[in-house]
């Protein structure tokens, strides 16, 4: 019988002692609770830790202090400071193996957060690459080679086709820059062919560069020079300098034109000013689109009463090349060259301002002062160029289109593209004009509208050219 009671005393000790270890065990966890307040807890038959929620926490304690009851001696302490450090290498093991996990996640995300674009697209620093870099200077030399041709056509073909042959002595005959006067194909060549080609460049290259550059600052892709009224202002002061002073000399029709275009674009930017977002792209147009109509209407009612006026008005007024001489080319050049220097500066503008004008001035760009010196371009290149060859349509509304489909978004080389295309596109027309209605010749204006509508329009259908 003795024997019997120690059994069940040994039992009893037995029992005690693992209700204190477990209810050390408990204490350890929750003196480490999560700052989420939920205890870890076994996921039956997954051997893997869940947390346990809040609410359970009561029954927590309550264990804790039935364990701390029932506590009696040292070995006790001792069975609890061991399953103490047993629950806290546990947890060690847990967070080391958490680490693996993270360690695992971030190796396995690596590899996406890289650039997965080509090098060969796209380098460190998000430029363009060289292979690009070489793709596009390599289109820009073909197209010079394009324009080269286009002015060998220019000074060959025409009412009387000249061969390449003296066309080349017309230039050589005794020297560099010499001819034969009393040759009828030299004097064709070098007085009347070589002026209006070297016109046809520069109106070529204003134009284009004028309508890249409107379309950027005003970020319409429908915009030409025209929409800032630089063709009504220039008609305008034409027809009253014809009407008014008597002008009649194509280099009186050059000056006021260009002044004409030059006070027609400072007034309209003067009214887009005012207000408190200054001469925002929208604004500009709308009040470019009511200077147009009220220079128009004031054009019209001076030639209604002055038939003379409209006889001399008329032949500027189509857009002509021919009648040109070199006296014309001239006095184009040093204006077409400074407007030139100023495009090149605004090639990182637009790619600023084609940003949106938040983000252009978090990029330390000051907007108004941007925006005024593309219009300043925009003046001296379109202003030049209708004042010397009439107002000639299409050129700069389509040619940036094509620039921009081969080029890219990036004004720099939109900009370079349309210098080239838009001279191409021109004595294209011209030499089209001369040869359609041979013996007699179609003006370049005309024909431009003939073969630029339905360019644009086949441009306009390609949806993602309109996103500027």
């Amino acid at each position: 019988m003795h024997e019997g009671r120690r059994d069940v005393e040994r039992g009893d000790r037995t029992r005690r002692s693992v209700v204190e270890a477990s209810g050390a065990t408990r204490a350890a966890a929750v003196t480490t609770l999560p700052p989420g307040g939920s205890v870890p807890g076994p996921v039956p038959g997954t051997g893997t830790v869940e947390p346990r929620s809040v609410a359970n926490r009561s029954t927590d304690r309550a264990a804790l202090d039935s364990g701390a009851r029932t506590r009696s001696g040292p070995p006790a302490a001792d069975e609890s400071r061991q399953a103490g450090g047993g629950t806290a290498a546990a947890g060690q093991e847990r967070g080391s193996a958490g680490d693996h996990v993270v360690g695992a996640g971030s190796a396995s995300t690596g590899p996406a957060d890289e650039d997965s674009t080509d090098p060969a697209t796209v380098d460190p620093v998000g430029r363009p690459s060289v292979r690009r870099t070489l793709g596009l200077g390599a289109g820009l030399l073909g197209l010079g080679l394009v324009l080269l041709v286009a002015v060998l056509a220019g000074l060959a073909v025409g009412a009387k086709p000249i061969p390449f042959s003296v066309v080349l002595d017309a230039f050589t005959h005794d020297g560099f820059w010499t001819f034969d006067a009393a040759d009828g194909d030299h004097l064709v060549v070098r007085e009347m062919r070589l002026p209006r080609t070297l016109l046809g460049i520069l109106a070529g290259v204003a134009l284009g560069v004028a309508g890249a550059l409107m379309q950027g600052v005003t970020r319409n892709p429908l915009a030409d020079p025209g929409i800032l009224g630089v063709n009504a202002g220039a008609a305008f002061f034409l027809v009253t300098a014809i009407s008014v002073l008597g002008v009649t000399t194509l280099t009186g029709y050059v000056w006021f034109g260009f002044a004409g275009a030059a006070v027609s674009v400072v007034v309209i930017y003067g009214i887009a000013a005012m207000g408190r977002e200054g001469a925002t792209p929208l604004k500009l147009a709308l009040a470019g689109a009511a200077m147009n109509a009220a220079l128009l209407s004031l054009t019209t009612a001076v030639l209604i009463t002055d038939s003379a006026a409209f006889d001399r008005f008329r032949f500027w007024q189509v857009g002509a090349l021919a009648g040109r001489g070199m006296d014309v080319v001239v006095q184009a050049l040093p204006f077409i060259l400074a407007g030139l220097l100023l495009a090149l500066v605004c090639g990182r503008v637009l790619n600023a301002l084609s940003l949106g004008e938040d983000l252009a001035r978090s990029l330390g760009r000051r907007v108004g002062r941007d925006r005024l010196l593309v219009l300043i371009a925009v003046v001296v290149l379109c202003g030049t160029a209708t004042a010397a060859a009439g107002p000639i349509g299409f050129i700069g509304l389509a040619v940036p289109h094509v620039a921009r489909l081969i080029t890219g978004p990036d004004y720099r080389w939109i900009l370079a593209y349309s210098a080239l295309l838009a001279p191409i596109l021109l004595l294209t027309a011209d030499i089209l004009g001369r040869v359609v209605a041979n013996p007699g010749e179609l003006q370049v204006g005309v024909v431009t509208a003939v073969l630029g509508a339905p360019l644009f329009i086949a441009l306009i259908r390609r949806r993602r050219l309109l996103e500027l």
